[in-house]
């Protein structure tokens, strides 16, 4: 592969993401090369007025954060970080990770033609090891009800794991699965027109529950789940209507717990991903 071939994977081509889009996510898209926080100026934008569906694009960030405020690491050029303002209706915000989850793995599938599976609540994984990460945080209105939401996704694109020695044992890339660098503007067109097919569903009224459940992986394993200082240790048996976990304890009692968030590890000789 050139250089010059190289350099147009590498390079986002902001002619081609902003235009023919239509429909509801991406239709505005704000680039930045570099960000302290895609997450931080959605929320910002969003404060201020900013439209259904709008999507913030940065090369880099510098204080880019996952679930339970750990960093992101993410390589200018190579990866995908961005942030996506939506205003579902109060009672269609449990279905929004669903939907973002459902959209990077749907795409990844289509991409390298390889399985993904989703971990609960909202990694998505290939090989057994983490592919993306998605957070998702809401703001309500001063007179009550949903103001917006803003759902973050970091992607491994062209990650070369190996290049990482921290990350290397739990992370795999889009490249890596695919046996080739991939184009990042065409992930990103394919998984907002993704995220924008599954966001009309919710806006119809339809339930994503039944598919998303069918794409979670870590279903029927034997698993510790810690939040706080609390951790349960049983087999996921399911996830309700809303997407929270139901663990049946182990021990004579078998209690049933319902898991709102929390740190998800399966315990030996559970299985794995494939």
């Amino acid at each position: 592969m050139t250089e010059e071939t190289n350099n147009e994977i590498l390079r986002l081509d902001l002619h081609r993401l902003t235009a023919l889009r239509s429909g509801t996510v991406g239709s505005i898209i704000e680039y930045a090369h570099t960000l302290g926080s895609t997450m931080d100026e959605a929320r910002k934008l969003a404060g201020r007025g900013a439209a259904d569906g709008l999507v913030v694009v940065a090369d880099e960030q510098t204080k880019g954060r996952g679930r339970f405020d750990r960093t992101w690491v993410s390589t200018p050029g190579l990866d995908l970080t961005f942030s996506v303002v939506l205003r579902p209706a109060a009672e269609q915000m449990r279905l929004v990770n669903m939907a973002a989850t459902m959209a990077v793995r749907d795409t990844a599938e289509a991409l390298t033609g390889r399985p993904a599976v989703i971990k609960w609540p909202n990694d998505v994984q290939m090989s057994g090891k983490k592919l993306s990460g998605i957070l998702v945080e809401s703001v309500m209105a001063p007179a009550g009800g949903l103001e917006f939401a803003v759902i973050g996704i970091g992607l491994n694109v062209n990650l070369k794991p190996d290049s990482h020695p921290d990350i290397r044992h739990i992370a795999t890339s889009l490249a890596q699965q695919a046996g080739a660098e991939l184009d990042r503007t065409d992930v990103l067109l394919n998984l907002l027109a993704r995220l924008d097919e599954l966001y009309a569903e919710i806006r119809s009224g339809t339930d994503l529950s039944g598919r998303w459940a069918e794409r979670i992986d870590t279903l029927g394993r034997c698993v510790d789940v810690t939040w706080g200082d609390r951790t349960v240790s049983g087999r996921a048996t399911g996830v309700d209507r809303d997407g929270n976990l139901l663990i049946q304890e182990h021990g004579a009692d078998g209690q049933r717990t319902v898991v709102v968030a929390g740190e998800v590890t399966l315990r030996p000789g559970s299985g794995g991903s494939p």
